[in-house]
């Protein structure tokens, strides 16, 4: 894992421009500590790289060019298939100089240019140049794990693994994106490749863009989730080549010549994920768990444990204090350079540090709920329907998937949601799905009463810009359409988290459930299948008899890392840190929160964790990137 930074244009090797990368890759060098590297092309090209070594600790070095000097590449993450990819290009007769899987990639993009991506299974972001015709490519892995961004001009383009990298370059400013921030406060993501930095863009998932000196050609999308084309095979089947796919996913992704831990929260995913870590390891695994001791809701210990006595792991815990919000939030902000979603995103950072004390690579169970079906706000959608499909005695897809009579048997997880399920029905009742679901994922409701008139999302803009990506989902079933607008969105800003707050610590984070051949298979297998027994994450549940603990399996109240933040203030553990950057001076002069409102309603009680954590992290931001205070 590592961070690189790239300008390319007709000056990019002028002095100005080459101490300007310096400056820049400083900024990245908690994601390579290992080593630095640069290479300049006349005219074309300032290419700069960090090293966060984990495979061929010797010759894995970067910027790495190719032999002659004509193609040079940069490169973060892993190409997990690259030993087999390697053995078929030494049959056409390359020669490899390294054992590392970056000339691995190299070699592949001198011989098939962008198409070179479709056999790559892993996580990665890069950018390719060719020295001849001074063009290049830029890519990023299927799903989007790995970060890149962009800032593009007449005279530059300029790439970076974080954007803190990108806004140390004299000619990109901080400047707030305000039609990015209604986003923000809607869905508590950004659509799209766009940023909430004015003129700073990601290179979207499954997407290269390809250029000629500083301009941008091409944009190709060379990978999509398809939702569209179901197979039919019986439960067994399903279940057996899923567990059989995950488990070489996992064997996969353990290959390192660094340390492997897994994360352990005691929920399915990292639960699953670790035990079947622990076959591939000859030694005890080292896993990691975070919880809130002493607080009902917050603590799932007891489950994190009962999994690792039955891997025999040996285990580390930490206990996050309101000390360390207070001290690791200004931080974290920094580390994330947007706020992204949940109060889930401190815990995690430092659940990261301590693994990063132990190993250099850590397994986790990021993407199995957006992948098998796992929220919560599926099971609300169905029984909606459920209720349609009975009410009306049609049998349109979401009656014949899930019935009335046999959903009933499984609202009982729902019991814990009781407040969404009342704002839910409230309003807009039986309405097509495409409205229905806008509201389960709208969150606007809960922040518009506590801003300015100026800053309220328009709410038809913000529907139509959640239907342009709903409506996008090619399938008529409505589990496909949540599943798939989740994976393009929401997905998206978990791994941001995931990234920034392992690589803040030199840590990396890989996500087995994420192997592009495991998404292809499940994408595929029909509606049905997915929301067998009217229950979430149906198939991965039954992947996981025989392996987990049945506790751990048929457990009702998986908590998704919350936080207390709310319970904190209430006792005023963390009331002076949250006065000082919601209802400062810096807040109120910049017209966005009406502090009186929130502060009222928020000494009443009756802010939830969540709402306070984003607009908490939101105002840090705006203090530690636009007025740059912090």
């Amino acid at each position: 894992m590592c961070g690189f930074v790239t300008i390319h244009g007709p000056f990019a090797t002028s002095i100005d421009n080459i101490s300007a990368t310096s400056l820049m890759i400083q900024g990245l060098r908690h994601r390579g500590p290992d080593g630095h590297g640069a290479i300049n092309v006349d005219g074309m090209l300032s290419m700069r790289h960090c090293r966060l070594s984990i495979i061929d600790h010797s010759g894995g070095s970067q910027p790495m060019t190719s032999q002659g000097g004509r193609y040079s590449l940069v490169y973060n993450g892993e190409i997990y298939n690259y030993l087999e990819l390697r053995s078929e290009l030494e049959k056409d007769g390359v020669q490899f100089r390294t054992h590392s899987d970056v000339e691995v990639l190299l070699e592949l993009l001198i011989r098939k240019k962008e198409h070179a991506l479709r056999d790559l299974n892993g996580m990665f972001s890069f950018v390719f140049h060719d020295r001849n015709n001074d063009t290049w490519i830029a890519g990023r892995d299927p799903v989007g794990i790995k970060p890149l961004y962009y800032f593009s001009s007449h005279e530059y383009t300029i790439f970076s693994s974080e954007i803190k990298a990108l806004i140390a370059h004299p000619l990109v400013s901080a400047k707030l994106n305000s039609e990015a921030l209604s986003e923000y406060f809607t869905f508590h993501f950004v659509f799209g490749d766009r940023t909430l930095f004015q003129g700073i863009n990601k290179v979207a998932p499954g997407t290269t863009i390809i250029g000629e000196s500083s301009q941008i050609k091409r944009v190709h999308k060379y990978w999509d989730l398809n939702l569209n084309e179901f197979d039919h095979p019986t439960n067994f089947d399903a279940i057996e080549e899923i567990r059989s796919l995950l488990e070489d996913s996992v064997k996969l992704q353990m290959r390192s010549d660094a340390p492997v831990g897994a994360y352990l929260s005691g929920g399915l995913d990292s639960s699953l994920i670790a035990s079947m870590a622990s076959r591939n390891q000859s030694s005890g695994l080292l896993t990691f768990h975070g919880s809130f001791l002493g607080i009902e809701g917050f603590d799932e210990s007891n489950f994190a444990q009962l999994v690792a006595t039955k891997i025999d792991s040996t285990h580390h815990e930490l206990n996050p204090t309101p000390q360390d919000f207070v001290e690791v939030m200004p931080k974290l902000i920094y580390s994330l350079d947007e706020p992204a979603a949940g109060p889930g995103a401190f815990p995690q950072y430092l659940v990261s540090a301590l693994a990063s004390k132990h190993v250099k690579v850590i397994l986790g169970g990021q993407g199995g709920d957006e992948i098998f079906g796992g929220y919560a706000r599926y099971l609300i959608a169905y029984l909606e329907q459920a209720i349609k499909g009975a009410i009306m005695q049609n049998s349109d897809e979401a009656n014949h998937v899930v019935t009335l009579k046999s959903i009933i048997p499984r609202l009982a997880m729902l019991k814990e949601y009781a407040p969404i399920l009342k704002s839910f029905f409230s309003s807009g009742f039986l309405e097509p799905m495409q409205y229905r679901y806008f509201e389960l994922v709208n969150r606007a409701r809960e922040v518009t009463p506590f801003l300015e008139k100026d800053y309220v999302p328009d709410p038809s803009i913000m529907f139509q810009k959640y239907e342009s990506v709903f409506n996008s989902i090619e399938t008529d079933s409505y589990i496909n359409k949540m599943l798939g607008f989740d994976f393009k969105t929401h997905l998206q800003s978990l791994l941001h988290v995931e990234d920034r707050v392992s690589m803040a610590h030199g840590l990396e984070s890989r996500v087995p459930f994420l192997d592009i051949r495991l998404i292809d298979y499940v994408s595929r297998l029909s509606p049905s299948l997915k929301f067998g027994g009217n229950h979430s994450k149906y198939l991965l549940r039954e992947v996981s008899r025989g392996i987990l603990p049945d506790a751990v399996i048929d457990r009702r109240d998986k908590m998704g890392f919350p936080v207390p933040l709310a319970e904190w203030y209430r006792t005023g553990l963390i009331a002076d840190f949250v006065g000082d950057v919601l209802f400062g001076s810096a807040s109120r002069n910049r017209g966005i929160l009406n502090v009186p409102l929130f502060r009222e309603a928020l000494e009443k009680g009756r802010i939830p964790s969540r709402q306070l954590w984003g607009s908490l992290s939101l105002e840090l931001w705006f203090q530690i990137f636009i007025d740059c205070q912090l």
